[in-house]
């Protein structure tokens, strides 16, 4: 696989300086990504595009070419695969749509795109697909332009995706989560290379931590669930599985001609390889975000600590729900603490330090409670950044007394403009910050999720 992601050599069929054209705007990413393995463009219309020297067909290459990438209307895709079967090229992503999710006529194209593939020993990404990111190699096949979707940071989370649109949509919210990418896969209609290639290979992967996979179906079932359940047994898998009921089976099967099939079955299969299922897109976004910056936590016991009240309650009462234990702190603790704390806050489980608090009684309750006693496995922090004690400092007080007590901590605020400085001060630092009460329990739980299934 990793010639798909990081070719010393790629062929780009298509190409054209044609402003909106796939093959172009493909050409374009990659020069703007600063991709360092040779770059042919190949279109007989002309002699060079964006300063490179360009062939009018693959045949014409007289260098090695690791990668095709092909991205031209679906009738012409077979005539450029006898090519590459000639010149040898064994790697080819197939961008180009028009095959099996337009039914038969297309069906039948594909087959023999698959047949040419199969006696030639070439793989395959897509049809019908994005392809690839990878954030270490600066390498991407992604035919949309960095104008219109924010480029991720280099990080820890890889995205497996059927569908292009979510793969991308992924990556635009993991810009704004704070959350760094290794590597992302597109391949859409999967005539040949899927999730069970795949997997066992960002296992390997030195940068990718965490995996994501959206499904509409799975490639081979057997396959899948063994290389899943080898690889979240390294690294925690997310898995959104849509296509659950009927209208969203029959919208998977026009969208890339999956096979959908029961629900049931993939919930079973899911928990026998290791996976944590997320419901819904939030779920899944603040899922891969808690597992890519914080580690699972030890046991079940949650303290929550604000300055609010209110929102101590409310995600209190999440956390119960997403079968997170709130236990009350015991009577010595509580002694402790009062020895520090003026009369009216409310020293239990939450701790409410009221709007009087600053950041140093956050370090206070930190330091008593996670790292001096072992009565808490983790912490949900809700730091209101609008009462005049608090300020950015709150940040190295999370940061200094969470890495010296090794246990996880995620974050609630609400707010606006100094809110989101200090939400991406924290979010620098590897702490999930979340807008709301029950996002930041239900990302606890998923964190938990991850521990459980560790200790099968």
């Amino acid at each position: 696989m990793d010639t798909f992601f990081n070719p010393s050599s790629v062929a780009i069929i298509g190409a054209t300086e044609k402003t909106g054209s796939l093959p172009g705007v493909i050409l374009k990413n990659l020069l703007d990504m600063g991709f360092a393995g040779k770059i042919y463009p190949v279109n007989p219309k002309y002699e060079n595009v964006f300063g490179l020297k360009c062939f009018p067909t693959l045949l014409d290459i007289p260098e090695k070419i690791d990668l095709a990438v092909i991205a031209i209307p679906a009738s012409f895709v077979l005539e450029i695969m006898r090519q590459q079967a000639k010149r040898g090229i064994h790697y080819s992503i197939i961008i180009s749509a028009g095959f099996r999710e337009m039914g038969a006529e297309g069906i039948q194209m594909e087959e023999e795109v698959g047949k040419v593939a199969h006696e030639n020993n070439i793989r395959i990404i897509g049809p019908n697909c994005l392809g690839i990111l990878d954030n270490y190699a600066n390498f991407t096949t992604s035919f949309l332009s960095w104008e219109r979707i924010t480029k991720p940071k280099k990080g820890a989370l890889s995205i497996l995706s059927q569908s292009g649109a979510f793969a991308i949509s992924v990556l635009d919210l993991a810009a704004q989560e704070g959350i760094g990418i290794a590597k992302m896969a597109n391949y859409g209609n999967r005539m040949d290379v899927g999730e069970s290639d795949l997997l066992p290979f960002l296992m390997e992967d030195v940068h990718t931590k965490v995996v994501a996979i959206y499904m509409e179906s799975v490639d081979h079932g057997r396959r899948f669930i063994e290389a899943a359940k080898a690889c979240s047994r390294e690294k925690p898998i997310v898995a959104l599985k849509v296509g659950k009921g009927a209208a969203g089976i029959a919208a998977a099967k026009s969208h890339t001609g999956a096979i959908a099939g029961n629900y049931e079955i993939y919930k079973a299969a899911f928990l026998k390889a290791g996976i944590i299922e997320a419901n819904g897109l939030e779920e899944f976004i603040d899922g891969v975000k808690a597992l890519s910056m914080q580690s699972p936590p030890m046991g079940n016991r949650i303290l929550i600590v604000t300055n609010g009240g209110g929102f101590g309650v409310i995600v209190a009462d999440y956390c119960t729900e997403n079968g997170l234990e709130v236990v009350p702190p015991s009577a010595q603790l509580k002694e402790k603490l009062k020895e520090k704390f003026a009369k009216f806050y409310v020293v239990n489980n939450p701790v409410d330090l009221t709007g009087s608090a600053c950041d140093e009684d956050y370090r206070i309750v930190l330091q008593t409670c996670m790292v001096e006693s072992d009565e808490y496995d983790a912490v949900i922090i809700i730091p209101l950044m609008s009462p005049k004690g608090m300020s950015e400092t709150i940040v190295s007080v999370i940061d200094e007394t969470m890495k010296e007590s090794g246990k996880p901590a995620v974050v609630c605020t609400v707010g606006g403009v100094f809110t989101m400085k200090v939400k991406q001060l924290l979010e620098e630092r590897h702490y999930p910050v979340f807008p709301s009460p029950e996002r930041s329990a239900k990302a606890m739980s998923m964190l938990l999720k991850r521990r459980v299934l560790q200790m099968h």
